[in-house]
């Protein structure tokens, strides 16, 4: 009888799930808490719409940016410590073997294996330098474009979850109507997507999803407090 193959489900979008979660937490939590903080001190819904969308858009650019930013330092990271481990290869192979033999032991090989794996490894410098850089620095080398990658997810996420909490003011004529709307609303992204999140990282969903939903609603609140308090 042929046995079932066993088959590993492991996530592989780590970095897209990572800044959609970056985008859509932001993107969903600024804006709402900028439309309830303006709501509690004024009265017309142009004004929070103006006010959202500028600060929407301001958003998804500075995210964006800031994305584009990170993905390029984790690459020119990658590329200066790849060089940094090809010269040490050169100058000290001796210290680098070493190190390598370390590894290997620390990874619970014996020290025959470790020797002869440590032999066979360094004959071929490329993967001296992968094996350094993945075991020795923990470095993994960034996917090709993903700067550019991280910045439309990121911005776009962020935008996306923007304009969630605003709807509603484009829709009810009057702030009071709106605001319980859109409050109602954005619980409901929340906790959709702190669940999701929560889902595709291996997290409790329920527990992602309240927790997304708590720091939503805490932003919100606090911001329509000090809106209220300054506008009296």
């Amino acid at each position: 009888m042929p046995a079932t193959p066993h088959i590993e489900k492991h996530f592989l979008a780590s970095a897209l799930v990572r800044d959609i979660v970056i985008g859509m937490a932001d993107g969903l939590t600024v804006p709402f808490a900028l439309a309830a903080g303006l709501s509690g001190a004024v009265s017309s819904t142009a004004i929070i719409i103006t006010a959202g969308l500028a600060e929407v858009a301001a958003g998804g650019l500075a995210m964006g940016l800031g994305g584009y930013l990170a993905a390029r330092t984790d690459l020119e990271h990658y590329h200066s410590e790849f060089q940094r481990e090809k010269l040490e290869i050169k100058l000290v192979p001796e210290t680098e073997r070493a190190e390598v033999r370390q590894i290997l032991r620390e990874h619970g090989l014996e020290r025959d294996l470790a020797e002869t794996v440590t032999a066979a490894l360094t004959r071929d410098p490329d993967r001296w330098i992968n094996f350094m850089m993945r075991f020795e620095l923990g470095l993994e080398e960034p996917v090709p474009g993903r700067a550019v990658k991280s910045a439309l997810t990121i911005g776009g996420a962020y935008v996306v979850g923007g304009l969630i909490p605003l709807l509603p003011y484009f829709l009810l004529p009057t702030v009071s109507r709106a605001l319980p709307v859109s409050i109602g609303l954005t619980l409901a992204a929340l906790l959709i997507f702190g669940g999701v999140k929560g889902q595709l990282t291996g997290a409790a969903p329920l527990r992602s999803a309240l927790q997304t939903a708590a720091i939503g609603s805490l932003a919100a609140a606090a911001a329509f407090a000090i809106a209220r308090l300054v506008g009296k």
